[in-house]
């Protein structure tokens, strides 16, 4: 999910499945490569409604060309950089929740809405966040939670009988969706490069992530509605990430060129997310194997056990420690992906994702604290980060394609 954020990038997804390793991508801008700011993109898709942002962007863009390719550019190292920390501490934090993995979901689900919506009513009390800003359409917000809320619960009902090898094959399908309903709702325009660029991208995280796993005889075994199932929960995240890209694109037009601070997007995300969870708890609880009858003793022992206060279980070991880790990389993570997202787009942020998958695996490969035990990693793994890294130099050189919008 998750994983990734705001909410959608979230891992709840993945928390709810050990062997759900989330895979998510958010979208980059199918016209712009990653040096290319969001300020930027948002004057020139509104040029035809506001005849005075053509200027307003060619005086800044001269002074500011510099200064925004560097941000952009920190932006995207950030994310890639709490992205790979993301995955391996939420590898490490699994370890003393291995029991609980459903308690440490719902715990960042519900515990985000807190510290977001803390973090707005701070920034709204110092004038950051605007009265404008909060006006914001809330119908949009409502939009994002409900189709969060139900990839999380198709992904979890496809995942909890598709093997787990071929679980993040299958979520790569969430880069193909993104590429349709930014073409449809945002009526972006991609160039032959991009669109390879992008599959190849994919096309190498499949490579790596399945090498040495028989994913097509797994799925063989497998009836072919739940395969079908998860690739469509990525389709309702995707539809999430796109409509989270055009909320930042159409406040730029409603707060005349300001930019919407993140944590109006992140707050009423995650809080409409964590509703749509709520009304779903009987049904999640019920695809984990937990009696919803019996719900409040396990949230008690899980709560118990990350904060290592169960007496007699070796197997909290590293609790409370780990999970803070955790929790804390990935709020920092959520909060750099939607970042991404507003200085370029959605699918940059999902190609950025789709790049610390493979740094990922590596770095799980080799010993670690409480995971003393490394694997080795085949010439496959090797080839599909080759693969990937050639997507992405495709993707980022490709000349950009003229809107409509942009044609007078």
């Amino acid at each position: 999910m998750a994983f990734y954020s705001t909410s959608s990038f979230r891992c709840s997804f993945a928390l709810c499945n050990p062997k759900l390793q989330p895979f998510v991508s958010m979208s980059l801008s199918s016209k712009l490569p990653l040096h290319f700011s969001g300020n930027a993109r948002f004057n020139r898709n509104h040029v035809h409604h506001h005849p005075t942002a053509l200027k307003i962007r060619a005086s800044n863009g001269t002074s500011s060309s510099g200064s925004g390719t560097n941000l952009v550019l920190l932006s995207s190292a950030v994310t890639v950089t709490t992205a790979v920390a993301n995955r391996v501490l939420y590898k490490l934090a699994l370890v003393p929740m291995k029991d609980y993995p459903f308690f440490l979901a719902q715990f960042i689900t519900f515990g985000y809405v807190v510290i977001y919506f803390s973090i707005l009513f701070i920034r709204y009390r110092a004038r950051i966040v605007t009265d404008e800003m909060m006006a914001i359409p809330k119908l949009r917000f409502v939009a994002i939670g409900f189709l969060e809320a139900l990839g999380l619960v198709s992904g979890m009902s496809a995942g909890a009988l598709l093997p787990g090898p071929v679980i993040p094959i299958l979520n790569q399908s969430f880069l193909v969706w993104q590429l349709m309903f930014s073409t449809l709702l945002l009526k972006r325009k991609f160039t032959i490069n991009q669109l390879v660029g992008c599959l190849l991208v994919a096309s190498g995280v499949v490579v790596a992530v399945a090498s040495g796993s028989n994913a097509g005889q797994m799925l063989s075994e497998v009836q072919f509605f739940w395969p079908a199932l998860m690739i469509i929960s990525c389709a309702f995240q995707a539809w999430a990430s796109v409509i989270k890209e055009y909320i930042f694109i159409d406040s730029a037009t409603r707060l005349k060129h300001k930019s919407l601070d993140i944590f109006v997007v992140n707050s009423f995300g995650s809080g409409f997310q964590a509703l749509f969870v709520f009304l779903s708890l009987p049904l999640l609880s019920k695809l984990r194997g937990i009696p919803f009858a019996e719900l409040p003793s396990y949230f008690k022992s899980g709560a118990g056990c990350f904060l290592n206060l169960a007496a007699g279980k070796p197997s909290c070991d590293g609790a409370p420690l780990l999970p803070l880790l955790y929790i804390i990389t990935n709020l920092a993570f959520n909060i750099s992906l939607l970042n991404a997202v507003k200085t370029s787009s959605a699918v940059v942020a999902s190609l950025l994702v789709m790049l610390s998958v493979p740094i990922s695996v590596y770095i799980l490969s080799l010993p670690l604290p409480y995971l003393p035990e490394g694997t080795s990693l085949s010439p496959f793994f090797l080839l599909g980060c080759a693969i990937l890294l050639c997507g992405l130099l495709l993707y980022n050189t490709s000349r950009p394609v003229r809107n409509s919008s942009e044609v007078d």
